[in-house]
């Protein structure tokens, strides 16, 4: 592993350098991955952000955004940046999977790989890491890496700022889940006195919806919204024909497992989506209800304690009925105040 004092020093000449992320990036992934790149960039290195897959439309706005490469788009040109790479900086991920068709690329770089992350449970790929499980998000951590450990506070410009609030922000609910320390407000106090403008922020992530999405999220509620009071559980199972209905695009379904959640009484919510090649899950939790290990054990996934996510290969309505099946074994847990 290295030291901090060793990656100082291998930044203090000009470097080749890949940032990338998680596939379907979010405002936690690509606000980390942007604000790394403006440091890095601001140092005199030779950046590109390579993300594998597109990313919501709502963060079409960010800083930055036009300089983001999809790695299917180009992948030729995009293998040959990362194989050339002197750092490789690998942001909101723990392991390689995570990054789907970049996971040969850049397992097989010669580069030095920087993990910067709160996910639970490492893989090991990383040369240094800068990683807490604790933290609300990894731009909380990105910040911490700039500031404490690179000692460079003066270099925080409005854009890093703003792509730090957006992901702080988008990670922890604005502002309300449990992981919402003091810690995170005097750094979201801080990124607003550097420049971020937090309503606007706000308006452009959360108040952008198209009249599909909203139409779309209307749906889901009155006809893919199914409560069972004895688990205190709440779900919603949405099938692929829902998705070509509403012409749902990446990003369409954020947020929609919160609904779910906001019931009262609701102590786990889950989404549970037919995306073609595969079915996808989405829990969340209230108070000490684990979620990644439900995701973990049973569907090929992890997470957080009240974030989680997994998949499967098995049909839609096999999914749904495995997820309740389930729901048994954690009853007591689901049930206790």
């Amino acid at each position: 592993m290295f030291t901090p004092e060793a990656l100082k020093e291998e930044l203090t000449k000009p470097k080749h350098i890949v940032v990338t992320t998680h596939h379907k990036p979010d405002g936690d992934a690509l606000g980390s991955s942007l604000a790394i790149y403006y440091w890095l960039q601001a140092k005199n290195h030779f950046v590109h952000v390579i993300v594998p897959s597109d990313f919501p439309t709502f963060l079409d706005w960010m800083p930055g955004r036009e300089r983001v490469r999809i790695y299917t788009e180009d992948k030729a040109a995009n293998d040959v940046l990362i194989d050339e790479a002197d750092l490789i900086f690998c942001l909101d991920f723990n392991g390689l999977p995570r990054i789907h068709a970049m996971e040969d690329a850049v397992r097989n770089a010669k580069g030095i790989k920087i993990m910067i992350d709160h996910h639970l449970e490492p893989e090991g790929f990383d040369d240094y890491r800068h990683w807490d499980s604790q933290a609300a998000a990894t731009a909380q951590l990105v910040y911490d890496f700039i500031v404490d450990v690179m000692v460079d506070h003066s270099s925080l410009t409005p854009e890093i700022a703003t792509c730090l609030y957006t992901g702080l922000m988008t990670d922890t609910g604005s502002f309300r889940f449990q992981t919402t320390t003091p810690r995170v407000h005097e750094i979201a106090a801080d990124l607003i006195t550097l420049g971020a403008k937090n309503w606007e922020i706000h308006e452009l992530v959360y108040n952008s919806y198209t009249e599909n999405r909203m139409k779309f999220l209307g749906f889901c509620l009155l006809n893919r919204l199914e409560v069972l009071h004895e688990y205190r559980t709440a779900l919603f199972s949405i099938s692929r024909q829902d998705l070509n209905r509403f012409q749902i695009t990446t990003g369409d379904t954020e947020g929609l497992v919160n609904y779910a959640l906001a019931i009262s009484g609701m102590k786990l919510a889950a989404l549970i989506v037919d995306r073609t090649e595969q079915v996808k899950l989405s829990l969340r939790s209230i108070g000490d209800f684990p979620c990644n290990e439900i995701c973990k054990r049973y569907f090929n996934g992890g997470g957080h304690r009240n974030a989680a996510g997994g998949n499967s290969n098995e049909p839609l309505p096999d999914v749904v009925n495995k997820f309740k099946s389930i729901l048994s074994e954690y009853k007591t847990l689901l049930t206790h105040n």
